[in-house]
């Protein structure tokens, strides 16, 4: 009999069609079955042994609330019998230029272990609170969708579970030793996190969209040249990397994309067409490590007048030192072009990219500094230094790419600016285990004056996972006036100019499991943080922590 293995994973909406994501037992067809008489069918493909679809859902009614189950092969395996959750609905849009209200949650850095004997050692996990909230009042407020924003998935950092299961596996004294292999063993870190039923219910009635970050392959991915060099000396990494790559496009990637980008897509065409897919998608990630030029992880999604532009901004980087950019040329002319396409037509725009732009000030001017030295500005012996600490400090986000962080305040005051600019720009982030508001400014002298739309950087770490007391006070000072003095010592230094923009913290930081979420009315915007916590019955709840409005 097929089996649902996984899934489903309600993934793209808009006002008439969706597409729901399935793992299955064996090849058979999948078929999505609504309410209305809506519906999708569609044959697995095979990928190392599994068995997927990716269900094409069509003749929704716009402004809908639809139930859905999951058949294969005729016979129903969602809703899973005895369930306790609410029916897994699909929610489309109006279809309409018409202003409509959109929420949109977002987070990061999620790590799944599962609760040694029910006591969860990094508290309790915000998604899973969410799940709660939603499945307790069905009719009641949720996202209308869920932007991950990197480390779904933990590849070098597994559960006593898990490395139990690795080691009947293989020798754990060689390497990677308790870390992810190969596709195998990254299915095993996807059924770990999707398989939790509170998580497993959230993701099949809330959409989501995705993009990786560090963790997803191994911590400071590409975090330079020479630790890449490092990395493809080794026996495990290319093994690892494809493996990466490979079931990121299949747990997350394929999910991200619309039916019309799927039906012109060559590699989905080539898996479905072939009876083992293997080779294929092997061969695809194989190109898209030697070229990142030949793939674009990054995307597109408009929410009505909400458009969203997730970035990858870890596998589209140039690590050579003196040309180092956060996006290669190719990635940086799309991010451009979407980002000012079809003036007037957007209230919002929201960025997505899993590191921040902004930073406290003393971690912004450290990696700033510190790919001074990485290029030779004080001599081979910083150089030298310069990476050994960006290794061991963790020094790649954007501020460690400084052409690209002035490349991109360039072009959020261009799409900002002039009459037809959207009400926010706003640059959505995780990966730096806490939450926080920063507004940048840009200086009189700027040659567009700054824009007129209002500009913010959020960031919301982590969905669920440990925040040492280190973290807590390292960020805490690295806001301070004091370490916006040492910063500049720093820059100093490494003789770096000042950054084309200034910024303030106008929130936090906050600690803890936690998500924001936007709602975003016409050209209003409110932006909520919420901590997931411990009820007095011990029931997790998610406690407001701060609420603002982003739109004067």
């Amino acid at each position: 009999m097929d089996e649902l293995r996984l899934g489903p994973l309600l993934r793209y909406t808009d006002g008439s069609s969706a597409t729901v994501w399935v793992e299955t037992s064996r090849p058979c067809a999948a078929e999505v079955r609504c309410a209305d008489g809506a519906g999708g069918t569609a044959r697995t493909f095979q990928i190392e042994g599994h068995h997927y679809a990716l269900v094409p859902v069509t003749g929704l009614t716009p402004g809908s609330t639809t139930p859905y189950e999951v058949l294969l092969d005729g016979t129903r395996v969602w809703p899973l019998p005895g369930t306790p959750f609410p029916p897994s609905v699909i929610r489309t849009s109006t279809g309409t230029e018409t202003p409509g209200e959109l929420r949109v949650a977002f987070g990061s850095c999620r790590w799944a272990a599962p609760p040694a004997d029910g006591r969860d050692k990094v508290g309790p996990d915000a998604l899973d609170t969410l799940a709660a909230r939603i499945a307790a009042a069905p009719e009641g407020e949720r996202p209308d969708v869920l932007l991950l924003l990197g480390d779904q998935v933990y590849a070098d950092e597994t559960s006593d579970e898990t490395r139990q299961w690795l080691a009947a596996r293989r020798d754990l004294s060689d390497p990677p030793g308790g870390e992810v292999a190969d596709y195998e063993e990254y299915t095993r870190l996807y059924d770990e996190s999707w398989l939790d039923p509170e998580v497993r219910w959230l993701l099949s009635t809330v959409p989501s969209c995705m993009i990786f970050d560090d963790h997803d392959v191994i911590d400071d991915w590409n975090t330079s040249a020479a630790w890449l060099a490092d990395m493809r000396d080794t026996d495990w990494w290319q093994e690892r990397l494809l493996s990466g790559l490979t079931s990121y496009w299949v747990y997350q990637h394929l999910g991200n994309l619309s039916p019309g980008e799927l039906a012109s897509d060559p590699v989905y065409a080539a898996v479905r067409s072939t009876p083992d897919a293997t080779d294929v998608l092997r061969a695809f990630a194989t190109k898209a490590d030697t070229d990142p030029a030949s793939v674009r992880w990054s995307y597109r999604r408009d929410f009505g007048r909400v458009r969203v532009l997730m970035v990858d901004s870890r596998a589209a980087r140039v690590l050579t030192e003196d040309s180092r950019s956060m996006l290669h040329p190719a990635e940086a002319r799309w991010l451009r072009e979407q980002a000012l396409a079809e003036p007037g037509s957007c209230d919002h725009l929201l960025i997505g990219t899993s590191l921040p732009w902004l930073l406290p000030h003393l971690v912004h001017d450290a990696e700033t500094w510190n790919a001074a030295l990485c290029r030779g500005e004080r001599g081979a012996r910083w150089a030298r230094y310069g990476e050994r600490l960006r290794r061991g400090a963790d020094l790649e986000h954007w501020a460690a790419f400084p052409e690209s962080f002035a490349e991109l305040a360039d072009l959020i005051a261009e799409a900002g600016s002039g009459p037809e600019a959207p009400a926010t720009v706003c640059v959505l982030s995780g990966d730096v285990h806490h939450a926080y508001v920063a507004e940048p400014k840009w200086p009189a002298t700027a040659g567009h004056g700054g824009p007129g739309a209002r500009v913010l950087q959020l960031t919301c770490s982590p969905v669920h996972n440990s925040v040492p007391l280190s973290i807590r006070l390292g960020f805490r000072f690295g806001w301070s006036a004091v370490a916006r003095a040492l910063g500049r010592r720093l820059a100093r230094h490494g003789r770096c100019p000042r950054p084309p923009v200034s910024w303030r913290r106008t929130g936090g930081p906050w600690f803890g499991n936690q998500l924001m979420t936007l709602t975003l009315r016409g050209r209003s915007a409110r932006l909520r943080l919420e901590r997931a916590r411990a009820g007095r019955d011990g029931r997790p709840l998610l406690e407001k922590v701060a609420e603002s409005e982003l739109t004067r």
